[in-house]
């Protein structure tokens, strides 16, 4: 949920209108563990508490919906572990982003958001650009390596990424190009603020 919460208030006030999009045709399933109180940041809170922002997330829209590219500035992809099934071959989110990639507009992801770079058809999307996504450090302390369908880390490295780790759980940021990755849900204000700075002039 502070994947989602925090960079939408950093969009909003940076004077942009932010469109909560999803791979399929339902609200987007929030991770359970994200609402736990030790996760329930003051951006949570406050987008709990905001009507506008929760009938956002309410009628998402379904990215087949999206024709193109034209009207926005950019993609911002939120994780959580459900992103490691929905993304890498969405079909939707790969026009998208091939969409994006040919027009420049910036792509920014966090955590395991940082699949959707995954979805791209040009092979060379990911090489050798600088990036960070959940470490596999970090995937082994909550356990759950052997349950996601691919090491993070380690398929990013695969695709000739240059993977970079910060300490685990910690803000990290890479910004290389039109390409912002976020290490974690800690990095999710930062990653936002980031993909602001990206596409200043």
């Amino acid at each position: 949920m502070e994947e989602l919460t925090a960079p939408w208030y950093v969009f909003l006030e940076a004077g942009y209108d932010v469109v909560i999009a999803s791979p399929g045709s339902v609200r987007p399933p929030i991770d359970p563990s994200s609402l736990q109180p030790q996760f329930r940041t003051e951006a949570v809170k406050r987008f709990e508490a905001d009507d506008a922002a929760m009938a956002a997330l309410a009628a998402s829209v379904p990215l087949s919906r999206i024709p193109d590219m034209n009207a926005f500035s950019g993609i911002f992809l939120v994780g959580s572990h459900g992103a490691m099934w929905d993304f890498p071959e969405n079909k939707e989110l790969t026009r998208l982003l091939d969409e994006a990639a040919s027009s420049g507009k910036t792509v920014g992801a966090v955590c395991h958001g940082v699949t959707g770079p995954l979805a791209a058809s040009d092979p060379k999307f990911l090489d050798t650009r600088a990036v960070a996504g959940f470490s596999n450090e970090e995937e082994a302390a909550v356990g759950l390596t052997e349950v996601v369908p691919f090491p993070l880390q380690t398929c990013l490295e695969a695709k000739r990424a240059r993977y970079v780790a910060g300490a685990a759980f910690s803000v990290h940021v890479q910004s290389d190009g039109g390409l912002v990755t976020g290490q974690n849900p800690a990095s999710s204000v930062q990653t936002a603020k980031a993909m602001l700075q990206a596409k200043e002039p």
